[in-house]
């Protein structure tokens, strides 16, 4: 494993990141003391670069997708959003930013099961207040495949269908950054296979950047680089790896 990241192919010398973690720390503290689930992370996540986070349980990779995100405050250190910093803004403009430049996809697909397929999707350009295009919609929907699917409402569809609705509806803003969080993990392999395709589309074709955290190997041989964390550390980063490669990786961590 390396921990020195090349330049991405998309990226201009000297454009900032997409993404920047610069000395991030996570302190929890409870009846029981404090817990350190960060400890100082730096990373660089280039632009139109897919990268998987891994690590044993406990390692902090929920906690940086959720930093890195603005869902949650670290204790100390700066989270840059394409040079913007996330710990100078308000509630309200962080909210903003994360509606207008990020997008989501979670293990839990978060439909809402009153609305239509179509107006799942369309839900974050009126939650900006943007009027959303037929047209628009339509095509995202094409893109992931559910082009006929639009008037139908979640409970109709299949888990890997509705994953696929979730991944169109964080398409449909163009975000700067793709955050998902085990999105193949209440899956089955055919469908885990299409949900990682799309979001390998995101960055070959749209050159959007796509930071996943995975459990799974094989999902992990997706993205172009694995960061492995450790006890709250980055501990090393796999280019490429095969998913036997990467499981023999995090074997290492694990003993």
């Amino acid at each position: 494993m390396t921990t020195t990241a090349p330049i991405h192919p998309n990226v201009h010398v000297g454009e900032p990141p997409a993404l920047l973690l610069d000395g991030i720390t996570k302190t929890y503290r409870s009846k029981a003391g404090a817990v350190d689930a960060l400890r100082g992370v730096t990373y660089h996540f280039h632009r139109g670069s897919f990268t998987a986070v891994m690590g044993p349980s406990g390692s902090g990779k929920s906690t940086l997708l959720q930093c890195a995100a603005g869902l949650d405050k670290p204790t100390t250190g700066t989270v840059l959003l394409g040079g913007t910093g996330l710990h100078g803004l308000s509630e309200v403009a962080l909210t903003k930013l994360r509606r207008e430049q990020m997008g989501f996809v979670f293990q839990a697909y978060n439909l809402l099961p009153s609305l239509t397929v179509y107006d799942n999707v369309a839900l974050p350009l009126r939650l900006t207040g943007k009027r959303p295009r037929r047209d628009e919609v339509h095509q995202v929907l094409d893109q992931v495949g559910l082009g006929g699917m639009a008037r139908r409402r979640p409970a109709e569809l299949s888990g890997g269908q509705q994953q696929r609705v979730a991944i169109a509806r964080a398409l449909i803003t163009r975000p700067a950054v793709f955050f998902a969080d085990e999105p193949t993990g209440a899956l089955d392999s055919t469908a885990s296979r299409q949900i990682l395709s799309l979001l390998r589309e995101a960055t070959d074709r749209a050159g959007q950047t796509v930071v996943m955290v995975t459990h799974d190997p094989v999902a992990a041989a997706y993205a172009e680089r694995v960061l492995f964390l450790s006890d709250g550390l980055v501990a090393g980063s796999l280019d490429r790896g095969t998913p036997q490669q990467i499981a023999a990786a995090m074997s290492d961590l694990e003993r």
